[in-house]
């Protein structure tokens, strides 16, 4: 939300600042590229101190999600339940049809052999404890080195 242009505000909310981040790493880096840090004044921001506290509170919310970005993908529970999510893509069907070798009537024939597909648990509150815990980890790491 905050890192489109011209939206007047820096970002400050740590765990998007972690989803940019992780894009950042898995794409190899912003080149050619980088943020932009808008530096006009808000409305309700008047003074030079509130653009120098803006910069301030912007990188080091991105240096806290840059942080919790690597230790998620050094960790790798997370990337784990996403590739069992989705570890039927890797199955012959699963790799035809990301090839785009699918067809319609190959994957009908299928599904009234195979019946009702059994729907596996996202485990969706396991992954959020994840992320949440890799931020928590990270904030207390920054929070004793910000004294």
């Amino acid at each position: 939300m905050t890192t489109g242009w011209d939206t007047d505000q820096f970002m400050t909310d740590i765990s998007e600042a972690t989803m940019v981040m992780l894009s950042v790493i898995r794409n190899g880096g912003l080149a050619p590229g980088g943020f932009n840090f808008d530096a006009k004044l808000r409305r309700e921001s008047t003074e030079v101190e509130d653009i120098f506290l803006a910069h301030i509170s912007g990188m080091d919310t991105l240096a806290r999600g840059l942080r919790s970005a690597a230790k998620l993908i050094q960790d790798g529970s997370l990337a784990e339940l996403v590739r069992k999510r989705y570890q039927s893509f890797d199955t012959e069907i699963g790799a035809q049809v990301e090839a785009g070798k699918g067809d319609f009537e190959t994957l009908e024939k299928l599904a009234m052999k195979w019946g009702e597909p059994k729907v596996p648990s996202a485990k969706q509150e396991l992954a959020e404890m994840i992320f949440q815990s890799a931020l928590s980890e990270n904030n207390l790491k920054m929070a004793h080195i910000d004294r």
